[in-house]
């Protein structure tokens, strides 16, 4: 008969588990939390110190009562939730909600799911860490007032079913100041200068980059200073100025953490944030494999560390040298130091086992899991390796008083690479024939030149989001997932071809957010309130005292906006259109999906139709009516009324003002106008207009 309990978190695991530690251990799920604050209250105590109200969740009454049945055989019992604040944090509600004060109970963390790791920690049991806890506790307690104080001011604003957030506020702003960014971004002109020279005694002529003049680098701004440097180029000699050999190395790069596995695995996979975490999940509580049975292929899923532990960096060691050769091997694997504190000195995400290759486990795998662990097994094996080297060539090229360059870059040992490359990297294979030499005469055989416009900074994808959040210091990994999952299900993003573009509900709540709540938007102070929840888990802070000092602030904030709200009780507006089966001039009214016009007959007439708000612009195609539209998936855009008859349609607002060189019509960029005919570039200050 068992005399150990062991209760984790998901049934998954359950029957691993028990496997490795057999017939005296009863293992059992909790199933994920057990209790919770409330859902129909805010549920802390603000005039008792902040105290939280925790009840059991609903539906999680059966569980509990399993869970006791089981205690009362254990001699000892076992909590082995997950290794973080939020699974130390689950250990402590079932200390609590099954009433286990004054038995024998124990806190083990295992960061793989392998035999050897789960009786390890049994070793190293220990004491429940409060200071983890309560870390758990401050951030939960946190989103809730933010959410449930500020989530009814968006229902009496815009409407029901809204909701703001302590960290999806800080994100939603994030894309919000990026739209604007590009919105208001003016294109500058600029050319580049190419030539092709033949250098004797090769078959292959080279094409060589316009570098400026002997003094320093000249950026071409315009046409008429290409032309003047390519006249000052007629009737010269053009020599080798310089021939520079050296070495570099690339670097492999570190084992995955949370946000670098979900930013490579959505531009190498094209994952969402929540596919890549649903999937890791799966891999690291357990895959059926042939002739081992279930066993956890990845280790733990939620972390920020680069770090690795010794028997895997040796495994690893001896892995590659056998399989590539001894040069392969790095002495110590790639991890970073870091300032900034790493949540519960996890790992890197790495498989646990090296030997267990991709095409090993490929059968045993679904299509999309064989995709990330392969991800994940390649990542971590280039950080294992030893970088790759290139022998370089740098050329200067003269012809009078200008100068072109060459770069040119020969791998000479791949090291990781034979490995690992990322989306982004191409293979620099572009040699120079060994005729080169410095004052060799070179004949040029024509230019090649080129005009460009700088481009804005680009739109987010859920990867750069990811990456923003964390370089801000925003969220943490368990964080980022739901966090984009929420703004995306909430329609205040869309997303395009990766891209995360803003919707007309996206601009109303982010432009209420800073109105009322300019702290709780600030990118600067939710940081600042991560390190101080990092300080909770250290020790060093109260959690209490940051719930202190914060709500009375956001209780004011709340009071006056709700002040505010009052004077802004806005009836709907009326339009310019008539119903066509009552007569009643229609209202232009909000729904889930922005604006439309509705009769103000309702119910007893229910006409509804779309709601195209004119800018006041005639159509350059035929003359009617510009209106204000939304794509399907809710991102803005301005389009003829007569569409699909007439197919004029452009992302920026149209000002009425005919481009005076090219005679196309101008957008609204900021302070600046604009020509929609790229080609032109021209550009002019509202203001002259």
């Amino acid at each position: 008969m068992a005399k150990y309990l062991v209760i984790v978190e998901s049934p998954a695991k359950v029957k691993t588990i028990k496997k490795f530690l057999g017939s005296s251990y009863e293992v059992a799920a909790s199933n994920g939390h057990v209790r919770d604050l409330p859902k129909s209250q805010l549920g802390v105590d603000v005039e008792h110190d902040y105290e939280p109200k925790y009840i059991t969740i609903r539906g999680k009454g059966d569980v509990l009562a399993n869970l006791r049945k089981e205690v009362k055989k254990a001699e000892k019992i076992y909590l082995a939730t997950d290794p973080d604040r939020e699974g130390e944090a689950i250990s402590w509600h079932l200390l609590k909600a099954l009433k286990l004060e004054g038995k024998k109970v124990y806190r083990i963390t295992f960061n793989e799911i392998t035999k050897n790791a789960v009786k390890e920690s049994l070793k190293n049991a220990r004491e429940i860490n409060m200071d983890l806890v309560d870390a758990q506790q401050a951030r939960r307690v946190l989103d809730r007032m933010v959410g449930y104080r500020i989530s009814p001011l968006l229902w009496a604003k815009v409407k029901r079913g809204l909701s703001a957030g302590r960290v999806q506020s800080v994100a939603l702003r994030i894309i919000c100041d990026r739209e604007e960014e590009i919105n208001e971004f003016i294109p500058e002109e600029y050319w580049t200068l190419d030539a092709l020279f033949r250098i004797p005694g090769e078959k292959k002529p080279v094409m060589a980059k316009y570098y400026g003049t002997k003094d320093g680098k000249v950026n071409i701004a315009s046409k008429q200073e290409l032309e003047k440097i390519i006249a000052g180029l007629e009737h010269v000699r053009y020599e080798v100025a310089e021939v520079k050999k050296g070495e570099r190395i690339k670097k492999p790069p570190l084992p995955f953490t949370t946000s670098t596995l979900q930013q490579e695995a959505s531009k190498a996979l094209n994952f969402s944030t929540q596919k890549t975490m649903r999937l890791a999940q799966q891999l690291y509580e357990g895959i059926d494999i042939k002739g081992n049975g279930t066993v956890g292929i990845i280790t733990y899923l939620r972390t920020d560390s680069t770090r690795v532990s010794e028997e895997a960096e040796k495994a690893s060691k001896e892995y590659i040298s056998g399989v590539y050769g001894p040069e392969y091997a790095a002495e110590t694997v790639n991890g970073k130091k870091t300032d900034k504190k790493i949540q519960d000195a996890h790992e890197a995400i790495r498989p646990t086992d090296i030997s267990r290759t991709p095409a090993h486990l490929k059968e045993s795998l679904s299509r999309e899991q064989f995709r990330l662990y392969q991800l994940i097994w390649k990542r971590f094996m280039a950080s294992c390796m030893n970088p790759a080297r290139y022998e370089t060539t740098s050329v200067k090229i003269d012809g009078g008083d200008h100068r072109f360059t060459i770069s040119a870059s020969k791998r000479i040992f791949d090291g990781f690479m034979s490995v690992y490359t990322q989306e982004e990297e191409k293979e620099e294979n572009n040699t120079l024939g060994k005729g080169i030499d410095k004052n060799t005469e070179l004949q040029l055989e024509k230019f090649d030149f080129k005009q460009h416009f700088t481009q804005p900074a680009p739109h987010y994808t859920e990867a750069s989001l990811v990456r923003a959040l964390e370089e801000l210091g925003i969220g943490r990994p368990s964080t980022y997932a739901p966090t984009i999952t929420t703004i995306l299900a909430r329609r205040y993003i869309v997303k395009e071809n990766k891209n995360l573009y803003v919707t007309e509900l996206g601009e109303v709540v982010n432009h209420m957010m800073r109105e009322a709540f300019p702290s709780i938007v600030d990118v600067n102070f939710t940081a600042n309130m991560e390190a101080l929840l990092d300080g909770v888990e250290e020790g060093t802070v109260n959690w209490k005292t940051i719930i202190s000092n914060f709500y009375p602030d956001l209780d004011e904030a709340v009071q006056n906006a709700q002040k505010e709200l009052e004077h802004v009780q806005i009836a709907d507006e009326v339009s310019d259109e008539v119903c066509e089966f009552c007569g009643r001039q229609m209202v232009i009214k909000y729904g889930p999906h922005g604006r439309f016009l509705a009769c103000p007959g309702f119910p007893e007439c229910r006409n509804t139709k779309p709601y195209y708000e004119k800018i006041g612009v005639a159509c350059p195609l035929c003359g009617k009516d510009i209106v204000l539209k939304k794509t399907k998936k809710g991102r803005k855009y301005y389009g003829c009324i007569d569409n699909p008859e007439c197919s004029f349609m452009v992302w920026q607002k149209p000002s009425g003002q005919k481009c005076t060189v090219c005679g196309s019509i101008m957008l609204e960029k900021g302070n600046k106008l604009v020509c929609s005919n790229e080609t032109c570039g021209q550009v002019t200050s509202k203001a002259n207009n």
